[in-house]
């Protein structure tokens, strides 16, 4: 999102973009609708087909009769057919991916829709497969010329006995003939039957309940091979030779497990206020539904894995040990609503003590602030809803105090007064209000500009050491509030604040202001990316530029000594002093990121993604190798196996070579003008396969390590845009799979021929295992999917496990092969949006996997599901040494000391009885968290969900569902 480069869009962040985007899904999502309406109408008359056949075979009334009584449903089912268009699969295909790669966060959250209309899609398309009959002459169908499965052939068997083909309904397809009663030579006598034929719609319900008994993979009689079904089509998998007898196959959980070791990536593009130091060294931020704590000296990560979806919003407490993070509404895969709430942890043990707001809130959480007058008993909170609602908690007792609508328009920030307990500010598009709370009340007051310019946004706030209230606005201007002298402070009400002050600080809007503990104060500019220290009279000291590729500021907060931290638009986080300029310390993508491939020798992997950016990093000091700006969007990458050049693939067709040490551009080429899907070399690099969205795969003979590309030839046979690919180990076969959910096999030194046979490949011991149809991973996919759940799936090299990538925000981990329907994975939650592609490092040790929208790179560790001791799985970081705070804390006012629960991985807690409760310290000690108001029951966490990282991933009992 670059539109905050103005001072307009820096106010709105990117707002009129995400608006657009939401439009144009919501359109695409209504488009869809109704194409699945029409297969709904059109499955309804299928059922009515076979229920009449039914019934003319019980009654054995005259064939005459019978032939008269049916002829008006099928005339109207075949006009149906050819008035739609035949087959409309391979357009909403097209369709459906189309979507998943432009839509925006807001409208990819809504998934439950899609779901449920995928959902319907499958089980219509299945009965309506039911009617058709099989094709004797092909001998190895394609998954997108359905075949009915020879038990139902069998049912329908008797039913044709009449010799009469007026029972079955003609093939649907592009070279369809039009029936005798075509729409055109009688409309208004066919539009009435068809509208007759629309009433059995009624029956819909017991048609899908009919549907489902025959969505289990169905295995031939012959045992050779097993057909699953999507979205209604069977895909043929032949079984390999080796497997004497499938119902003795098996698959079990894994042996080895997942753990969080990285995050790589800060969420500041539409972010604001959410960087800060701990006092054990840390700064705390957040990116996707992480909140990550970085030690940038030690380079060291811990990780707060309590939220489900994104994290917009953080606040720290007084005592600079307690932290809030609040999270946006999202839906899982099940269409459950995944409820927004703010959840109040420990940053020592990373153990949640109160979960606040579920069932409140209605978007999101906009912006929250602990209460600063009253050592943080309270919290106030934002909600991202149309009125604003502005709720006031006792986050210790989980009660709401009070709540109230703020505004229509958009609310930036909201703090509580520092020495005023009563007064809460909040600011935003036009306005400044001032609010005066008393028990469950909240009095409004809005701020007078006068005879100064009102500006169209405030961005921010603080306070000033004599009580005085400082915002920055999108004009550039700061302003001093002070309260009016006019009224006294023993009369009704607060006193009323007044502008005293008004002093230019930035060309553009002021977008943070950051309070240091000297009482001086640090403003961050949109425009004209400035850094001001600003002295307690509010004179402008000192100042520095961010340099312009790391993009507008977001964020500022103190360091340590004379270091601040600075969150930019892009992405980045740097540390800088004004003596010395900045370092990186973070970084990462700033647009849609699919790309990802990783080193055939070295603990090295690289991503690609819509932002142009080409980033290496190196998995072992989990640092940035280098970066490469293209002139297109990238999508897909891979290294050639001497590991001396990748090849990357862009939206636009075009794909580049480049050096993986000087990162020097060694070639471009261009296949078609569509996206390519991927990019895959040869096991001795001496091939590589380009897979385009225009249905071709492109072949090149690779000579001089990788550094020249002659066109060998193209693989022409898919219906549908390439999704996956691999070869053999002899370097002379590959395995495609389809947006049509084809799996297709190529002979490539007999001129990349089609494999007719395809049951000649059963046996072939594939040298990569990344395609998601096939007979060693049909067991990867959920009931119910519409063959679009899963973006990417890989095996690993020692052929143990498969790591897979969905739509809902998951990695998985299955046991190889996977081979049975439904089979148990481990499942991990660290991503906020539809996982995009996941990746093994060349020893195993790691799985790399990339998020789509939210921009994250996630580095897993393998483990052994032996080396997960107890207090490994009890925490997964401990808590750091004991250090030097950079700054004194507060000591929590009024708290009963009572034992903190050791947390578990997703930041919820788990009672020990057998454990004695730790030994309470004084809350000034840094190597102990500190004492807390309430104790946390079971109930404080979410709901069990698919979205929240089960317990029994980290080697624990899994929690009781709440009462």
């Amino acid at each position: 999102m670059d539109g905050f480069t103005g001072s307009l869009d820096d106010s709105m962040s990117g707002a009129s973009v995400s608006d657009v985007n939401d439009r144009l899904s919501a359109l695409e999502l209504r488009v869809q609708q109704q194409e699945d309406e029409l297969t709904v109408m059109k499955a309804a008359l299928a059922d009515v087909l076979r229920r009449l056949a039914v019934s003319e075979a019980s009654v054995c009334a005259s064939k005459k009769h019978a032939g008269k009584g049916g002829g008006a449903l099928r005339e109207a089912y075949s006009m149906s057919s050819i008035a739609n268009g035949g087959t409309p699969g391979r357009k909403r295909e097209s369709a459906s991916v189309t979507r998943k790669e432009t839509m925006s966060s807001a409208a990819k959250s809504g998934a439950e829709r899609k779901k449920e209309l995928g959902s319907q899609r499958s089980q219509m398309e299945e009965i309506q497969e039911r009617e058709e009959l099989p094709h004797p002459k092909d001998l190895s169908p394609s998954p997108s010329s359905p075949h009915p499965p020879q038990n139902l052939q069998q049912q329908r068997a008797p039913q044709s006995t009449d010799g009469s083909k007026a029972n079955v309904p003609p093939k649907r397809g592009p070279s369809v003939k039009r029936s005798q009663s075509s729409p055109w030579d009688a409309p208004e006598e066919n539009r009435n039957r068809l509208v007759k034929a629309a009433s059995t719609s009624k029956l819909l319900t017991k048609v899908v309940k009919n549907a489902d008994r025959h969505k289990e993979p169905v295995i031939s009689q012959d045992g050779s091979h097993i057909k699953m079904f999507m979205r209604g089509r069977p895909i043929t998998m032949f079984i390999p030779s080796d497997v004497e007898n499938y119902e003795d196959v098996r698959t079990e959980l894994p042996s080895e497990r997942l753990k969080l070791e990285w995050v790589y990536g800060y969420r500041g593009r539409d972010c604001r206020a959410n960087i800060y130091l701990l006092p054990t060294g840390e700064m705390v931020y957040f990116v996707a539904s992480v909140v990550v704590l970085f030690n940038y000296e030690e380079r060291t990560q811990r990780h707060y894995l309590g939220h489900t979806d994104c994290v917009k919003c953080l606040a720290i407490h007084p005592d600079k040990i307690r932290i809030a993070t609040g999270q946006i509404a999202g839906v899982d895969k099940d269409g459950r609503a995944v409820q927004p709430h703010v959840r109040v942890w420990d940053s020592f043990s990373l153990s949640t003590l109160q979960v606040v707001g579920l069932g409140t809130f209605e978007r999101g959480v906009g912006s929250l602030a602990f209460s600063k007058a009253d050592s943080g008993q309270h919290l106030s909170v934002i909600d991202d809803c149309n009125d604003h609602m502005l709720t006031v908690w006792d986050w210790q007792k989980k009660s709401k105090i009070a709540e109230i609508k703020t505004t229509n328009e958009v609310v930036l920030a909201v703090e509580f007064h520092h020495t005023d307990p009563h007064i809460i500010v909040t600011c935003g598009k036009s306005h400044i209000f001032f609010w005066t709370w008393s028990g469950n009340l909240l009095a409004r007051k809005q701020g007078i500009f006068g005879k100064y310019e009102k500006p169209k946004f405030i961005q921010c706030l603080a306070f000033l050491g004599n009580g005085d209230i400082l915002t920055g606005d999108s004009g550039g201007v700061l302003l001093v509030w002070s309260r009016s002298s006019a009224e006294t402070p023993s009369g009704k009400g607060s006193r009323a604040f007044q502008i005293s002050r008004q002093v230019k600080g930035h060309e553009g809007s002021v977008f943070c202001v950051c309070e240091m503990r000297s009482g001086t104060l640090l403003t961050g500019g949109g425009k004209d990316r400035r850094i001001i220290l600003w002295d307690h009279e509010l004179r402008a000291d000192r100042d520095i530029e961010v340099p312009d590729q790391y993009g507008a500021i977001r964020a500022v907060s103190e360091g340590k000594g004379d270091e601040f931290l600075v969150g930019t638009s892009r992405n980045f986080i740097l540390r800088g002093t004004f003596n010395d300029g900045f370092q990186v310390e973070v970084q990462g993508h700033t647009d849609e990121l699919w790309g990802l491939a990783s080193h055939p020798s070295r603990g090295m992997f690289l991503t690609c993604a819509q932002d142009r950016l080409v980033l290496a990093w190196s998995s072992e000091d989990h640092s940035l190798q280098w970066s490469r700006t293209l002139e297109e969007h990238g999508h897909c990458a891979d290294f050639h196996p001497s590991g001396a050049v990748v090849a990357i693939g862009t939206h636009s067709g075009k794909w580049y070579v480049l050096d993986a040490e000087t990162t020097d551009l060694v070639a471009i080429h261009t296949d078609g003008n569509e996206q390519l899907s991927l990019m895959r070399f040869s096991v001795d690099g001496g091939l590589l396969a380009v897979g385009s969205h225009d249905n071709f795969i492109y072949l090149y003979t690779v000579s001089e390590n990788g550094r020249k590309f002659s066109r060998y030839g193209k693989c022409t046979g898919h219906s549908s845009y390439i999704t996956h690919l691999d070869w053999s180990p002899d370097n002379n076969l590959i395995m495609s799979n389809s947006g049509d959910y084809e799996i297709l096999y190529w002979d490539v030194p007999n001129g990349c021929k089609l494999i007719r046979n395809r049951s000649e490949c059963k046996d072939i011991d594939w040298a990569t295992y990344t395609c998601v149809l096939g007979y060693h991973v049909f067991g990867v996919w959920p009931e119910g999917s519409d063959g679009t759940d899963i973006n990417a799936l890989v095996r690993s090299h020692n052929r143990k496990v498969i790591a897979l990538a969905d739509d809902f925000c998951k990695v998985h981990l299955f046991a190889y092969p996977c081979s049975t329907p439904k089979a148990p994975s481990h499942k991990y939650s660290a991503h906020s949006s539809h996982v995009t592609n996941v990746s093994f490092l060349y020893n195993d040790s790691h799985l790399i996997s990339t998020g789509g929208k939210d921009t994250s790179i996630m580095q897993w560790r393998l483990v052994e599901r032996s080396l997960l001791s107890l207090p490994d799985g009890l925490l997964s970081h401990p808590a750091p040494p004991g250090v030097d705070p950079p700054f004194p804390l507060l000591p929590p006012t009024g708290s009963t000391h009572k034992p903190v629960l050791p947390p578990i991985a997703n930041g919820t807690q788990e009672p020990f009885p057998e454990t004695p409760p730790p030994t309470t310290t004084p809350p000034h000690s840094i190597s102990t968290p500190p004492p807390s108001d309430s104790t946390v029951s079971l109930k404080d966490s979410l709901e069990p969900s698919d979205d929240t990282a089960t317990p029994s991933d980290e080697g624990l009992p899994p929690l009781p569902p709440p009462s």
